[in-house]
């Protein structure tokens, strides 16, 4: 747990920091750095299982939203044949940018929730 959490908290650092030039980059950097923080506790063994579950509630709600936006998820699959979302960097079309968004938000939530689970474990053992 303690390289998963440490290349997690490296990895949503570098996240946060991509995000300089975003029109909406201050949210973006504050939603990668909360979990980067948490991972960084979580590599000193300390966890927040309250922290995580707020976390994985406000993301998961954002995704959801992220689905049914005009141009999110289901926009992308339907309208747009599920185009590849890789191709370049420049996000040049609305549907790529929120896509990428949506998946984003769902590796954070993973992160949160492989976290919350283990600091559930281990609090039972």
């Amino acid at each position: 747990m303690k390289i998963f959490n440490i290349t997690c908290c490296i990895l949503f650092v570098l996240f946060a920091a991509l995000q300089y030039n975003d029109p909406d980059g201050i949210k973006w950097i504050i939603i990668y750095l909360y979990p980067a923080i948490l991972c960084w506790l979580a590599f000193r063994n300390k966890f927040y299982p309250p922290a995580y579950i707020i976390g994985i509630i406000v993301y998961l709600g954002y995704a959801v939203y992220k689905i049914f936006d005009a141009n999110g998820l289901i926009d992308w699959a339907t309208k747009h044949h599920a185009e590849d979302i890789a191709a370049t960097m420049k996000a040049e079309k609305p549907w790529i940018e929120e896509t990428r968004e949506f998946f984003g938000l769902v590796i954070l939530i993973v992160v949160l929730i492989i976290n919350y689970v283990y600091a559930r474990r281990r609090r039972k053992a």
